[in-house]
């Protein structure tokens, strides 16, 4: 960690971002969430950063103690990175960023995200309201990536998996899931065109895409838009 670059104060926030301040750390962190992961599927996480960065960037969060490497075990038995239990730590701060960042006028929205990406961002903006009286158990497929999910009591719980009994699946592709959440695509038109499969109750099917309704974007500028005057 020496020879890295140092805020150098006595201040934690300072000190945090010595830890995982640099450029992609804290993309490694979010890939890592939902549990451990090889390093292609990082980098396949994370398309946008070589290889060399980003085992630099691994190999520093190694020595700050927020991953650590360990195998799998059999059949598997794949070298893996996992979070430590302070580096799980950091899930709150990650979803609390990502919570701001969705207010954000200038999101890219259509630039794409990992699998992981996307179901962590459900859980920033999901809505305990919407969730009221329901209990139910969901099966995610985004792509190739599987995923359980449970809303009961006013919670949303996911995690990497296939669910043993589901009362609900949705599969389709990330863009697809994107525009029934957040695009306003209809889930009929979008079953009916092939774009996404459900199983188990429809119902609870459209239930589930209700629950995380797109942040209300922040009423900001940047420097040399107009300033809106009030009359």
């Amino acid at each position: 960690m020496s020879s890295k670059r140092t805020y150098g104060e006595g201040c934690a926030v300072a000190h945090a971002l010595d830890l995982v301040g640099e450029r992609w750390a804290l993309l490694a962190v979010r890939e890592l969430l939902l549990g451990p992961k090889r390093f292609t599927d990082l980098r396949a996480g994370i398309p946008n950063v070589s290889p060399n960065v980003l085992a630099e960037r691994l190999r520093e969060l190694e020595d700050a103690g927020v991953v650590r490497r360990s195998k799998l075990p059999p059949p598997a038995a794949a070298r893996v990175y996992e979070l430590t239990e302070w580096g799980g730590e950091l899930e709150p701060a990650v979803l609390a960023l990502g919570r701001w960042g969705a207010r954000s006028p200038w999101l890219p929205q259509d630039a794409g995200m990992s699998p992981d990406a996307q179901v962590l961002a459900l859980r920033t903006v999901f809505d305990p309201d919407a969730a009221d009286g329901l209990d139910a158990t969901y099966g995610l497929a985004i792509g190739d990536m599987l995923y359980r999910a449970r809303v009961a009591d006013r919670a949303f719980e996911i995690e990497r998996g296939e669910p043993a009994d589901p009362d609900a699946t949705i599969a389709t592709d990330q863009a697809h899931l994107a525009a029934l959440l957040w695009g306003g695509r209809d889930l009929a038109e979008a079953r009916a065109s092939g774009e996404v499969d459900v199983g188990g109750s429809v119902a609870l099917a459209r239930r589930f895409l209700a629950l995380f309704p797109q942040p209300e974007t922040a009423a900001v500028s940047r420097r040399g838009d107009p300033v809106a005057r009030s009359s």
